[in-house]
């Protein structure tokens, strides 16, 4: 893959999770009643760094949290050339009747997110569903969903791909631009 242009870099990046942390505090206050849901496996990563960004905020460490693989649930699965690697659920609880705020890095088509909707159906009913992204490409959606937190919206165009690091893997937090090919 080719050089992609940064958009967001180290310490932006970091006030862009720190302002995400702050609104959910803002929206949900204690959580009581309330779960974090990162997509595997990106969404993962996001929804790990904003849990460590409110447990010191909020100075408690009981906050509900779990990981949703959606690979047997997208529309794609039985469709593509290569198989899937399906990652694992770690979903603990219930989420009867509980406000979910489920977390992923980027939304583009809404497909990823379409298929999370459908998992999550396996573990109860929600009371509520609230998407949080760090990314929204905002054009080319393929279905009607929207992110209710967004850190940064990127317009691209449509065959140019955006891409999330996080210092945990590749030593530094950015998000990359990639042109079309």
């Amino acid at each position: 893959m080719s050089r992609g242009r940064t958009i967001l870099l180290d310490k932006r990046f970091e006030l862009t999770l720190q302002r995400l942390a702050h609104q959910l505090i803002e929206n949900y206050g204690d959580f009581s009643n309330t779960c974090i849901i990162g997509v595997q496996e990106r969404g993962v990563l996001l929804a790990e760094r904003l849990i460590e960004l409110l447990e010191i905020e909020l100075g408690h460490r009981n906050l509900e949290y779990g990981k949703l693989d959606i690979t047997f649930y997208r529309d794609d699965f039985r469709t593509r050339k290569n198989p899937l690697k399906a990652s694992s659920t770690e979903i603990d609880f219930l989420i009867e009747a509980k406000r979910v705020i489920l977390i992923d890095d980027v939304l583009y088509t809404g497909r990823t997110i379409q298929s999370a909707l459908a998992a999550l159906q396996d573990f109860g009913r929600p009371e509520q569903v609230e998407l949080l992204c760090l990314v929204d490409r905002r054009f080319n959606r393929h279905l009607p969903i929207q992110a209710d937190y967004v850190g940064i919206t990127i317009d691209a165009l449509d065959e140019a791909y955006v891409k999330v690091e996080w210092k945990e893997q590749n030593s530094k937090d950015r998000i990359l631009l990639f042109p079309a090919k």
